[in-house]
């Protein structure tokens, strides 16, 4: 087991004792930060960015460096499963990632697949192993990935939306389409966080960005379930010790 200086994150999240409340940032590294300004230029772009190590892993230490925060975040993007399924992600300036191949219909979920963590995805895992090793046991490394229906919302409606005019209609038309879609994006979620764990990520969470678009209802139907499934199929315990779970969903009212 690899010893941490400061395991407060941990132990918070495992009901134990701290010290204090432990502090860390859903943007903690980002465009607030001049050097991460300069290092995204160098890159060229957001994805070439996310889909190298070092300098993923670089963006994922320069808020350490700044703040004395008690965990690190991978620094990488909900939308790489989608990317991996061979949507075609891609990002405009001003509006923000769109897919060129969003899914339409059940023939299009059929012909999509549950993406090798170590093959289409393994930068990513790349990326985790690198931090792990720049940590140096200071803090926790927490990884990540979107919700099935967060993710399902940006490849139904192409890229990000205000109405999910898309999305709803396939939701109440043809609900069947849309579950197998889930179902395919909880498997897929559950290898991509296996897989970060066995690389090093020493806690995951998964972020529901759009439960909030969701009437109570149509949440336990087609966001919840498929939350739980993943939850029941991670590992809970790696390198000698438990690895904690986060389900953070935006809940911003109904429909």
């Amino acid at each position: 087991m690899t010893e941490l200086k400061n395991d407060r994150y941990l132990r918070a999240l495992y009901k134990q004792p701290v010290d204090c409340t432990p502090v860390w940032m859903m943007r903690q590294a980002g465009r607030y930060l001049p050097e991460y300004r300069e290092l995204r230029a160098q890159a060229g772009d957001f994805l070439s960015l996310c889909k190298n190590a070092e300098l993923a892993c670089e963006v994922t230490m320069q808020p350490l460096r700044r703040f004395d925060l008690d965990a690190a975040i991978l620094f990488s993007d909900i939308l790489t499963i989608p990317d991996a399924m061979g949507l075609g992600l891609y990002f405009e300036t001003g509006e923000g990632p769109k897919f060129s191949r969003p899914i339409t219909c059940k023939a299009d979920v059929d012909k999509i697949g549950i993406p090798d963590p170590e093959g289409e995805l393994q930068y990513v895992m790349n990326a985790v192993r690198t931090i792990r090793k720049e940590l140096a046991g200071d803090v926790p490394l927490i990884g990540f990935s979107g919700s099935p229906w967060t993710l399902a919302t940006y490849m139904v409606e192409g890229g990000t939306s205000k109405a999910f005019t898309k999305i709803k209609k396939m939701m109440y038309a043809e609900p069947q389409t849309l579950h197998a879609l889930l179902d395919k994006l909880a498997d897929s979620v559950i290898s991509y966080l296996n897989a970060q764990i066995k690389a090093g990520a020493q806690s995951v969470m998964v972020f529901d960005t759009w439960g909030g678009v969701l009437t109570p209802r149509d949440y336990n139907d087609f966001s919840l379930q498929y939350m739980q499934k993943i939850v029941d199929g991670l590992i809970r315990e790696h390198d000698g010790r438990r690895v904690p779970v986060t389900c953070s969903p935006k809940l911003r009212g109904c429909g």
